[in-house]
């Protein structure tokens, strides 16, 4: 799990200038790659630990909390598949997903919550 957050933030921190000169994403994935390339570091501040019992210090860096971070999510990933592994029914299912169409990104955007009830009801 650490290995792959922490290749994850080289990564980033490697193309991420390529990638955003080439893509020109929006903010909110230029805001998401920051994240996730100061996550545990010394760049979002820190704190010390101090051990009862033999006074040996250790730095804990503040981690982003985003909710694509690999560092931050693991944890609470692994407790919402196994909640809804108990929410399953005892019987064959679909998973079925699907890709808005790019024109109506802009909507969906917007207002996402009438958006995606809209086409829940049309489905």
């Amino acid at each position: 799990m650490w290995g792959t957050a922490n290749r994850l933030a080289q990564i980033i921190s490697r193309f991420a200038e390529q990638y955003i000169e080439k893509y020109q994403p929006n903010s909110f994935i230029i805001r998401t790659f920051d994240a996730l390339h100061k996550c545990r570091t010394a760049a979002l501040g820190g704190h010390k630990d101090r051990c009862d019992c033999c006074g040996r210090e250790r730095i804990s860096y503040n981690s982003c909390r985003n909710r694509h971070c690999p560092k931050c999510q693991a944890t609470k990933q692994a407790f919402w598949v196994e909640d809804r592994m108990k929410d399953a029914l005892a019987v064959k299912y679909f998973h079925v997903v699907f890709t808005v169409p790019h024109e109506l990104n802009v909507l969906c955007m917007t207002d996402s919550a009438w958006f995606y009830n809209t086409m829940f009801q049309c489905v």
